[in-house]
């Protein structure tokens, strides 16, 4: 009893120590930013005009307000160490990425509030006391609700649950009725929330902390082209164009994927789907490659039966699992999501024109193979074309229905005719081969 006494008391401090540490780092870092910009001279403004039609609202400074109580009481909620330090490393991110921001595109609130009385009025005041019309992109007032959204949602159900959405929405949309931040901090803001999250995932599977760091240099660096491309236009273009600065975000995810974090940046889940979170970071390019992998095979099958019960295609759609009825798919697209599928479904994700390695070869053979024997199965990739390709070869090899590596390449390319397997993933091939060869002899 005592243990357990002190293992709660222990917890509760560690959470005050948490509490007091944001709370003293963010007014800190964020008041600082504040006296910082408003001595320089080169401060700016992003504001459409259509944003002169916003109303002043005073009541709304209540729900702006109210987002100071849900960080206090959501760390104080944390119901496990790993909770709270998930919750803490989020958003001290957020603060650090904020600040930075601020620090390199300082910009600055163009309207005048006009004076207030009456507790709205008492609450502006305040407000103003630390709060001044700087620190605009990426709103952290928005960062902090998408943190902190996130986080209530996994404690609240039923009706609760409506009344945080709602309560979560006039938070959102008081930053502008208050007068407070311009329309383009708030996406700004909603971005860099939802990479806060995807930085540190429920499931601890962090990108920076990942060991084995790919180095796919040559589609890193053209993803990084990309992104400077994208993010430039959208700075030199302004107004509307600013929207591409989603897309060079995405851009910049997807080379930071092939340079350093792999397949584990993406965060596809074991059923197939993403979560809304990396959604909304991913979507331009989740569009582009659907899009992609459509035009490509436009005027393919979207899958040929290569042996047995082993079909090979591209991400399904809805119309082909309703007309096909698979047992199985085992999916090796990283970076795109699977329809709605109900039954066995098996995720060995690779990313997209990268090879498939000996271990992964030796994994995904005898997952097929495994699967092949209990009914029809689907072995699927963004086009069907290779990745995928290269998997049932290696399980046609491996489970001897050909002879050799050229062998299983001719029968798959016979059965789908655009198969192309690249001289690198040749040779790994041939090596895993090799291996399987040595292995046989020895016993």
């Amino acid at each position: 009893m005592i243990s357990v006494k002190w293992r709660f008391n222990k917890f509760i401090v560690y959470k005050s120590i948490w509490l007091i540490s944001l709370v003293a780092f963010f007014f800190t870092s964020y008041n600082f930013a504040n006296w910082f910009t408003s001595t320089r001279n080169d401060v700016g403004r992003i504001v459409f005009e259509w944003e002169r039609l916003i109303p002043l609202w005073p009541w709304s400074i209540i729900p702006y307000w109210s987002i100071d109580l849900m960080y206090g009481l959501a760390i104080l909620l944390a119901c496990s160490y790993q909770t709270l330090k998930i919750l803490c490393f989020r958003l001290l991110s957020a603060q650090i990425i904020c600040i930075t921001c601020f620090f390199i595109f300082p910009l600055k609130f163009s309207f005048e509030r006009p004076a207030l009385d009456g507790l709205s009025g008492i609450l502006f005041d305040i407000l103003m006391g630390f709060d001044k019309p700087f620190n605009q992109a990426p709103s952290l007032h928005i960062t902090l609700l998408v943190i902190l959204w996130q986080f209530y949602a996994s404690y609240f159900r039923g009706i609760w649950r409506y009344m945080l959405n709602i309560l979560c929405l006039l938070i959102g949309l008081s930053v502008l009725t208050t007068w407070q931040h311009h329309f383009f901090d708030i996406p700004t803001g909603l971005w860099v929330g939802c990479f806060c999250i995807w930085l540190w995932p429920d499931n601890h599977l962090s990108p920076i902390k990942i060991d084995q760091l790919p180095k796919q240099y040559v589609w890193g660096s053209i993803y990084f082209l990309l992104f400077l491309f994208s993010f430039c236009s959208a700075i030199y273009f302004s107004s509307w164009a600013l929207w591409l600065l989603w897309v060079s975000g995405a851009f910049l995810l997807v080379s930071l994927n092939y340079l350093l974090f792999g397949v584990v940046g993406f965060q596809k889940q074991d059923n197939g789907h993403f979560n809304l979170v990396v959604t909304i970071l991913y979507l331009p390019y989740f569009i582009i490659m659907w899009i992609n992998s459509r035009v490509w095979t436009f005027k393919n099958n979207p899958m040929d039966l290569i042996a047995d019960n082993v079909y090979l295609g591209r991400i399904p759609s809805n119309k082909i699992l309703l007309e096909n009825q698979f047992t199985f798919i085992v999916d090796l697209c990283a970076e795109l999501p699977i329809t709605q599928f109900n039954s066995h479904y098996k995720l060995i994700p690779v990313l997209d024109m990268t090879p498939l390695n000996i271990e992964k070869c030796q994994q995904i053979a005898e997952t097929i193979e495994k699967f092949n024997k209990q009914g029809k199965l689907l072995v699927c990739c963004a086009l069907g074309y290779s990745r995928s390709a290269t998997a049932i070869i290696a399980w046609l090899v491996l489970t001897k229905r050909v002879s050799s590596i050229d062998e299983a390449i001719a029968k798959v390319k016979t059965c789908r005719s655009n198969t192309v397997i690249t001289t690198k993933q040749r040779l790994i091939l041939s090596e895993w081969f090799s291996q399987i060869v040595k292995r046989e002899l020895t016993c």
